[in-house]
Parts: structure tokens; C-alpha cells; sequence
């Protein structure tokens, strides 16, 4: 690996970038073939060599050509809180091009809500910020609709208990409009997108002292109905979506898996493994991609559920445990998205 002899301050040149090869003694196509196979913890490495592999790494053309050779793999993000510091760090853990949007919350200082909305993007391990939301809102629920972000609801400004408004933000436009209100004032539990719809669920509280409600957004109409019966009793955990079928992994007893029959507006337990209860301790975090469920438990473990299909058509899982560092035992995780890097 060859580093550039070239000081950061002449890398702006314009003659240098023009001229600088990526790995001399080799056409530059060869060394980007070279580069586009680098995984993605060494991304920030690579852009450290020199200008023109910092130049290359991060081109749109580059990213481009990664995700369409199939090269882009994904890992697991987490938001996790430290216990001991009270501070949230950012972890990646290692499972094999994405954007990770994260919308409002409340300043620990003052309790007040905020409206910023930040980016991170995998490919460029960077953080930037875009328009800001409308409302200042927490404690709200937010979906991936179509290619564009739904705010749902949450509490306001201080003094305000919930808020019903509902906006939708275009990437391509960065910008925020406002949607259909939701009308009902939900405690937001769990939220869930199975195909075009939203599902906002205010959840249970054990051992099931009320009803539970829950709505259901139609993008397509601007409009909010109510959620099956059957789908918001036995919402009972954290949700996870694979392909269009949506699961749970229930918060109580032994933490089993459940998936939601529409045709039958009822919850089937998920048959094979049983959830590694053992091993993995509330609260939980979930995602899912690509056939499987990634669970985040407290201590950073994670859970690696495959989904697949029985002989009868029923869902099973197979479970494997990736124990945590024990330096992240007394971290909780708050959220986890799987990007592609």
C-alpha cells in the first residue's frame, strides 16, 4: 500500500488531482477494481492513503458501481446507551449503501423537544444535517413509506402532552409537508411499514391493564383508519418486518416470535428455535434483512434469527447468540437499522 508523499494543503491542487494515481503502476481501473472489494470498516482507512483514494472512495460514480457489482454488504448500527456515562455512542457490529435518518428527540438539559433532523451516511462514516421537521417532537413513532420518512405524533413542547400531526420529508427535495393528522392521540409503543401502509400501535402494558388502539396510515389516500382487532391485541413485543410479513418478539415470559397472518387478522407463534432468552436480556432492539432478524439486547449481545419456510408453509427460525465485548456490558441498546456499506 503506498502512501502519498504530498502534503494535505498541495492534495487541492487541481494539477495533482488530475495527475495523482490511486496505486501507481497500475491503470487506474485495475486499483479501483482493488478498491471497490475493500469491506467497510476499512473504508475510513482508505480514505487516510491519499487524495485520490479519499477522492475515489467517496465519488457517487464509485458507490455507484459498488452497489451495482453487489459488492455493498450490510451491518448492523446501533444506538446504544451507556449506563455509567449516560452518553449514546454509536456501534457497528460486523455481519457482512445506506442512509440512517435520525428525527427530533428532547435536549436532556432543558426537556424540550427538537425538530433537527441528521444523516449518517455508511459510506462516508459522516453525519450531516438536512431541513428540520415542522414540529419539534420525542417519543414519536417514524416509518420509511415509498422512499420518504413519516413523523407520527409524539409529545410537544413542554406542557403539551401529544401532539396528532403527522409530515412527510422527500429526500430528493429535503423538505418537510404536512399529512393527514392522525387524530387519535396514541402513547406511541411500536410502529411498523408492511408494504405501501404504516402501522402505529400504542401497544400494552402487562399484565394487560387496557385495550390496546392502534391506526394504520394509506399513503396512497392521505388517510388514517383503524388497525385490525386482532393485529393490535396481539401486538404484544417489538415489531420486525421481513419482505412483507411482519413479526413481533414478545416482551413477556419466554420472549417467543409471533407473525402476523392478515388473512386471518391472528398472531401464529413462529415454530423451530426457541428465542435464546437466556442469553439475551430486555430491552430489545430489533431489524431484519435479507431472510434475517437481528436482535440487540442489554449488553450489546446479539441474536441472529433465520427465517424460512417449513414443508406446510409455516415460518421457522433458527437462532445463533454473537456475544457482546464485555466493555459493553452496561450498555442498553435505543435502536438498530441495517445499512449497506
Amino acid at each position: 500500500m503506498a502512501v502519498s508523499k504530498y502534503s494535505s494543503n498541495k492534495c487541492d491542487q487541481e494539477s495533482l488531482k488530475k495527475s495523482e494515481p490511486l496505486i501507481p503502476g497500475l491503470p487506474d481501473e485495475v486499483a479501483e477494481l482493488c478498491l471497490l472489494h475493500l469491506p467497510y470498516p476499512y473504508q475510513s482507512l482508505v480514505r487516510s492513503v491519499s487524495c485520490s483514494w479519499n477522492r475515489a472512495i467517496t465519488d457517487p460514480a464509485f458507490l455507484l458501481c459498488k452497489r451495482s457489482l453487489s459488492l455493498s454488504l450490510h451491518y448492523l448500527f446501533v444506538l446504544a446507551f451507556h449506563k455509567s456515562t449516560a452518553r449514546i455512542q454509536w456501534q457497528a457490529f460486523d455481519p457482512r449503501q445506506g442512509q440512517l435518518y435520525v428525527l427530533g428527540g428532547m435536549r436532556s438539559d432543558t426537556e424540550t423537544c427538537m425538530q433537527t433532523t441528521i444523516v449518517y451516511t455508511a459510506s462516508t462514516n459522516q453525519w450531516s444535517t438536512v431541513s428540520p421537521m415542522t414540529t419539534p417532537r420525542s417519543f414519536f413513532a417514524a416509518g420509511n413509506v415509498n422512499g420518504k420518512i413519516i413523523a407520527v405524533g409524539g409529545s410537544g413542547a413542554p406542557h403539551n402532552d401529544s401532539i396528532t400531526s403527522v409530515e412527510c420529508y422527500d429526500p430528493q427535495k429535503d423538505t418537510w409537508k404536512p399529512m393527514a393528522k392522525m387524530r387519535t392521540v396514541l402513547a406511541r409503543y411500536d410502529s411498523a411499514v408492511v408494504g405501501n401502509k404504516m402501522y402505529v400501535t400504542e401497544g400494552w402494558t402487562w399484565p394487560f391493564l387496557f385495550s390496546p388502539r392502534g391506526r394504520v396510515y394509506d399513503p396512497d389516500n392521505d388517510m388514517w383508519r383503524e388497525m385490525p382487532d386482532g393485529m393490535k391485541e396481539g401486538w404484544t413485543g417489538v415489531s420486525v418486518v421481513l419482505g412483507d410479513t411482519l413479526f413481533v418478539i414478545s416482551e413477556h415470559g419466554d420472549c417467543p416470535m409471533k407473525v402476523y397472518v392478515p388473512d386471518h387478522d391472528a398472531w401464529q407463534y413462529v415454530a423451530g428455535d426457541k428465542f435464546p432468552r437466556e442469553a439475551m436480556q430486555r430491552p430489545f432492539a430489533v431489524s431484519g434483512v435479507e431472510g434475517k432478524i437481528y436482535v440487540v439486547s442489554s449488553g450489546l449481545n446479539v441474536a441472529i434469527g433465520r427465517v424460512y419456510r417449513g414443508l406446510n408453509g409455516e415460518f421457522l427460525a433458527e437462532w445463533q447468540v454473537t456475544a457482546a465485548p464485555k466493555a459493553f456490558h452496561d450498555f442498553s441498546p435505543s435502536t438498530c437499522q441495517v445499512l449497506y456499506a
